[in-house]
């Protein structure tokens, strides 16, 4: 049997710190009546886009607990937005640093737990008679800008 090594933390110990920013984003799918109560501010678990928010933060602050690869970074801001298109809840983060290695995992699994977040806030409106989810989805994450200073 032969052996395989495999890597554990990439050693960035002489990498230079520099300016890194990235943009992430991704949307919710969700009924008419689950946008209704979202803006109305109806659903029974809160506030749906305050909660979330949280959920993004936490997760940005979180991400090498939740992605073994990732290196723990000295975030410097972090920018959060919702926005509307028909039925689809839009969430995009921004996220800054000045360090050794990217932190577009951090903005992605900021996207990623707020619309995992709205998602369980809403999920009672959005099941079918057979506790199904023939509507809600969570689609269209990626990094859509990615910078890295000099």
């Amino acid at each position: 049997m032969s052996e395989k090594s495999i890597e554990g933390i990439i050693n960035i110990g002489s990498k230079p710190i520099v300016e890194r920013r990235a943009t992430a984003r991704g949307r919710v799918v969700l009924q008419e009546a689950s946008k209704s109560a979202i803006e109305s501010n109806s659903i029974k678990k809160g506030n749906v886009l305050e909660a979330s928010t949280v959920a993004v933060l936490q997760a940005v602050k979180d991400t090498p607990r939740i992605i073994p690869h990732c290196h723990p970074i000295p975030l410097e801001g972090t920018e959060v937005s919702w926005h509307w298109d028909n039925t689809s809840l839009w969430c995009t983060v921004s996220v800054s640093a000045h360090y050794k290695t990217g932190i577009e995992m951090e903005a992605l699994t900021g996207v990623a737990a707020g619309l995992l977040c709205a998602f369980d806030m809403v999920k009672s409106l959005e099941k079918d008679e057979e506790g199904q989810y023939p509507v809600a989805r969570i689609t269209d994450l990626e990094v859509v800008q990615k910078f890295k200073g000099l």
